[in-house]
């Protein structure tokens, strides 16, 4: 099986998030992926939500990381992004009402991606999302609306499809998160 992992250094000025979504776009295409794949627009956007959390949230910098495994170009593959900051405090899934112009990340996130997560690394912590192509049941779970829940040492992930990754518990999908509150 292919691996690539590519990184980007992110800094904390919020036109980062530009930087990191023209980045992303970069790569894929690099890849052999057509910039207007619903796959890309969809990695794209997953990228900039992460990004954002990690530049709005920390006010540190962030390392932006794509592995992508199998081969993307014929079909069938996955491309894992992580955000790794040096700020401990967990990402929180919020839910915006009606006007609110924050809040809806992590739910994008959960929506859009087949599995996501956070673990606690070192004095900050890895937020990843990863998206299936071509793979079966996981591409087609993807935006079900996945549940979340709790694993050990402060790690989380959310899924929507049957596999659990890295060591996290599979969350139930019927229990909403209990996480800290974000500042």
């Amino acid at each position: 099986m292919q691996m690539l992992q590519v990184q980007l250094e992110v800094g904390t000025d919020p036109k980062e998030v530009g930087r990191a979504r023209r980045w992303a776009r970069s790569r894929l295409v690099d890849l052999g992926m057509e910039p207007d794949e619903s796959l890309s627009e969809t990695l794209v956007l997953l990228v900039s939500e992460l990004v954002t959390n990690a530049v709005v949230h920390t006010g540190r910098p962030a390392v932006l990381r794509m592995a992508l495994s199998g081969c993307l170009v014929t079909g069938s593959g996955t491309v894992r992004i992580e955000v790794v900051d040096a700020c401990a405090v967990p990402p929180r899934r919020c839910r915006a009402d009606g006007d609110d112009t924050h809040g809806r990340g992590l739910e994008l996130v959960g929506g859009l991606a087949d599995r996501w997560g956070w673990r606690c690394e070192g004095s900050g912590k890895r937020v990843w999302c990863e998206l299936d192509r071509g793979c079966g049941a996981a591409s087609a779970g993807a935006g079900a609306g996945a549940g979340t829940g709790t694993g050990t040492a402060g790690e989380v992930e959310s899924t929507a499809s049957t596999a659990s990754t890295e060591g996290f518990v599979e969350a139930p999908r019927d229990r909403p998160a209990v996480q800290p509150a974000r500042t």
